[in-house]
C-alpha cells in the first residue's frame, strides 16, 4: 500500500482517487474548490461533456459504467443550423454508435460521491496546493484562515487542470513545454427545457451552428434542457469584423448579433441575451509538455499534462485513459514499482497527449467550417460507403477516436493518409454523380494500399 496524493478533484482526480483505492492503496485528494456539490461552481461557465469509448473503458474498470450511463443522453449525429434555420442531420457512424451527452457538474458530483464511498480515500475541499517538493512527494496546500500545511507522501499526482501546480514545479526540471490560447473564447447559453421537460430540439444530435469564424453548440442534459457553447474570437478578425466577444459588449450589440446569426435558437432561448451578457467569458487553452512523470514520485494526468480545446469532445476521454493507462502499468509492473510504473506510463502517454490536441484543433475546423460544406458532406458519403463495404479497410478518424482504443497517435496519422486519399478521389470527374460506383470503390481502395 501506498500514501497516495491527489492534487485536484475534478473529473479526472475523482475517477483516479476510486481506480488507486480500490488496488488498497490511501488516497487524500486535495482540491482548491469548496465541495461543489453543495455550491453552484459551474454555473454559467460550463461546456457540457461527451463520454466515448475510452472514458467507458476507465468507468467500466472502476465499477462505475452503470451509475454514469444513468446520467447521460445518447448522441448519435450532428444537427447542423443553417442561418435560415434549416437543419442536416449527420449520422457519427455508419452503425448507429453514441456518443453519451453529461453534464460537466453531475458527473462530478457523482465521482465524489462514488470516491467517498470507497475505503481509503479522504476528500479535501478548499486546499489550493501553492508548491511541490518533487523529490519528498511533499505537497504544500493553503487553506483560506488556516497555516499552510504540507502533506507528505509516496507519491503525488497532478490531476490539477490546465494550469496545474504539479505541473509548474515540473517546468523548473527538464521539461519541455508548450502553451497556446486558441483565438477564441466562449460563453455558455443554456437551452431551456420545454413543458413536461420535453426537449425543443432532437436531444440525440450535437447541434451546431456553423459560421465560419464562430459557432454555437448545444448538447442535451437529462432534463430536457441543453447546455449550449457559444465560440467566438476574443478580438474580432478582418474575415469577420463584427464577430469578436470585443465587439458584441452592449445588450443591444449582443440581441442584434444574436438574433441574425442564430434565429432558431434566438427563438427557443427567451433570455438568450441576458445570458450573453450575465455569463463569463472563458479562455482556451492548450498545453503540450514533457515528461509527465518525475522519477517514482509525481506524474500528471488530464489536463494538467495535456489541456487540449473541446471540439473532439476528448479531453475527458483522454484523461480517463491517462488512469485507465496508469492502472495497467500497475498491473505490469506491480504497485510497489512505481519508478517503472511511472516510466511505462510516460512512454505510452505523452505521444499520445500531443495527437489528441492535433486531433481537437483539426475537429474545430471541420465543425466551424466543414459541416456545411457539400465538398466536405460528400466525402463523408464516400467514406460511409467505402465503411459498408470494407470496413476491414476503411473506418473514418472520427470512428477511430471515439469508438475504439486506437492510439491517439495511430489513428491521427490514419486520418492523415485518408486525407490523401480522398484529396485524389474527390478530383476525379463527376464524382458527385458517380461517388457510389464500382470505380470510385476501386480508385479508393487502389490510393490506400499504395499510400
Amino acid at each position: 500500500m501506498k500514501n497516495i496524493t491527489i492534487v485536484g478533484g475534478g473529473l479526472v482526480g475523482s475517477l483516479l482517487a476510486v481506480l488507486l483505492a480500490k488496488r488498497g492503496h490511501k488516497v487524500d485528494v486535495y482540491e482548491r474548490r469548496d465541495d461543489p456539490r453543495t455550491t453552484k461552481a459551474w454555473e454559467g461557465r460550463s461546456i457540457n461533456l461527451v463520454v466515448s469509448h475510452r472514458g467507458w473503458e476507465a468507468l467500466r474498470v472502476a465499477g462505475l459504467e452503470e451509475a454514469v450511463r444513468g446520467i447521460t443522453v445518447p448522441v448519435f449525429a450532428r444537427m447542423t443550423h443553417d442561418p435560415e434555420g434549416k437543419t442536416s442531420r449527420q449520422p457519427y457512424s455508419i452503425d448507429n454508435k453514441a456518443n453519451w451527452s453529461v453534464s460537466r457538474g453531475r458527473l462530478n458530483n457523482l465521482l465524489l460521491d462514488e470516491a467517498e464511498k470507497v475505503p481509503g480515500v479522504t476528500l479535501h475541499f478548499g486546499y489550493r496546493c501553492v508548491d511541490v517538493d518533487l523529490d519528498k512527494a511533499a505537497g504544500i496546500f493553503v487553506r483560506k484562515g488556516e497555516e499552510a500545511k504540507t502533506v507528505l507522501a509516496d507519491v503525488i499526482l497532478g490531476c490539477d487542470g490546465a494550469f496545474s501546480a504539479v505541473r509548474l514545479k515540473m517546468q523548473f526540471g527538464r521539461m519541455n513545454y508548450q502553451q497556446e490560447y486558441l483565438e477564441h473564447d466562449y460563453k455558455e447559453i443554456a437551452f431551456p427545457a420545454g413543458p413536461d421537460s420535453s426537449s425543443l430540439m432532437d436531444p440525440q444530435c450535437l447541434h451546431i451552428w456553423p459560421r465560419r469564424y464562430y459557432m454555437l453548440m448545444g448538447l442535451a442534459n437529462g432534463n430536457g434542457s441543453f447546455t449550449g457553447t457559444l465560440f467566438m474570437p476574443h478580438q474580432a478578425l478582418p474575415e469577420a469584423p463584427d464577430a469578436g466577444f470585443d465587439k458584441v459588449r452592449t445588450e443591444a450589440q449582443a440581441d442584434a448579433f444574436l438574433k441574425k446569426h442564430f434565429p432558431d435558437a434566438y427563438a427557443i432561448i427567451p433570455d438568450m441575451t441576458a445570458q450573453y451578457m450575465r455569463n463569463p467569458e472563458g479562455n482556451l487553452v492548450m498545453v503540450r509538455c514533457s515528461p509527465w512523470v518525475h522519477k517514482d514520485k509525481a506524474a500528471l494526468l488530464g489536463d494538467a499534462a495535456h489541456a487540449v480545446v473541446p471540439f473532439y469532445g476528448e479531453g475527458m476521454n483522454a484523461g480517463y485513459e491517462d488512469c485507465h493507462v496508469l492502472g495497467k502499468m500497475l498491473d505490469a509492473h506491480g504497485d510497489d514499482n512505481w519508478g517503472a510504473v511511472l516510466q511505462a506510463y510516460n512512454e505510452q502517454r505523452v505521444a499520445n497527449g500531443h495527437a489528441i490536441a492535433d486531433l481537437s484543433v483539426r475537429n474545430y475546423t471541420e465543425m466551424r467550417d466543414l459541416v456545411a460544406d457539400p465538398r466536405f458532406l460528400l466525402r463523408k458519403k464516400i467514406e460511409g460507403h467505402l465503411q459498408a463495404k470494407h470496413p476491414d479497410q476503411w473506418m473514418p478518424l472520427y470512428s477511430l477516436v471515439k469508438f475504439t482504443s486506437m492510439p491517439y497517435v495511430d489513428a491521427l496519422r490514419e486520418g492523415q493518409r485518408h486525407d490523401r486519399v480522398m484529396e485524389q478521389v474527390l478530383a476525379m470527374p463527376g464524382i458527385a454523380e458517380k461517388w457510389e460506383s464500382e470505380e470510385v470503390e476501386r480508385k479508393a481502395l487502389e490510393l490506400l494500399g499504395k499510400d
